[in-house]
């Protein structure tokens, strides 16, 4: 493998990138960027901080999952769209006894999402995962994604993760943001983390306010490499 600096170059087909990637970890595996100066978007965007190296790298990820998990925040943000994999990657997929696209859960506690919203334009509809209280109040989520309930009125990450993996899901890749991020690690369910450190600084960019964790110790993973391209670095961080 070529290197700049000593430090790797990140592959660019399925087949190199599959020699870093391609063993999931069973639960969660985060995918994340961050700027310099430790912003997760800018102006509520990552695309003015990510590259298409970066995109290649994400649809790899997504192509080892079962589920591609986000919040209801970022699927409006950043405009998503149904998953989609290339032919080759489907393929693999459909003999590896995976189902041929990852299904898309969308995590929203009030529900307050549109129709319209590109993400359900798909031929397979998404998961939306809300709590038993949205569920009732709003029927209606049924007419455009699969309903899953994970708390009572409060949306409980343990619980995500549990009806996930009871539908077959076990898998799982979250893309964000970051306060559905901090949930999951705050109840220790992050297995793998998967950061792209991109050469910006954006200043303070404001994001969703959280409470305080709960964690009274860090959770310390181990790193597993380093990579880069056009001065973005990809790491790879596990349980050890």
């Amino acid at each position: 493998m070529s290197s700049v600096d000593g430090v790797a170059l990140l592959p660019e087909t399925a087949e190199e990138l599959d020699r870093y990637y391609g063993n999931p970890p069973l639960g969660v595996r985060a995918n994340m960027i961050a700027t310099l100066d430790g912003a997760a978007a800018f102006a509520g965007r990552t695309k003015a901080v990510t590259d298409p190296a970066d995109q290649v790298l994400l649809t790899h990820l997504r192509s080892h999952a079962d589920v591609v998990l986000v919040g209801s925040a970022t699927v409006a943000a950043e405009r998503y769209g149904p998953v989609r994999l290339a032919a080759e990657l489907r393929e693999r997929r459909l003999a590896a006894g995976q189902a041929e696209l990852p299904r898309l859960a969308i995590v929203t506690a009030r529900g307050a999402l549109s129709p319209e919203l590109r993400v359900f334009s798909g031929d397979i509809r998404p998961l939306v995962v809300t709590t038993e209280w949205t569920a009732r109040e709003r029927p209606e989520l049924a007419d455009i994604a699969d309903v899953v309930t994970a708390g009572a009125e409060q949306i409980d990450a343990a619980a995500i993760i549990t009806a996930l993996s009871g539908l077959g899901l076990a898998r799982v890749l979250c893309e964000g943001g970051p306060y559905l991020l901090s949930s999951l690690v705050d109840a220790d369910l992050v297995e793998e983390m998967c950061l792209t450190v991109a050469p910006f600084l954006t200043g303070p960019q404001p994001t969703t306010p959280q409470a305080p964790s709960a964690m009274t110790t860090p959770t310390r993973l181990t790193l597993r490499h380093v990579l880069q391209r056009n001065d973005l670095l990809y790491l790879r961080y596990a349980r050890p």
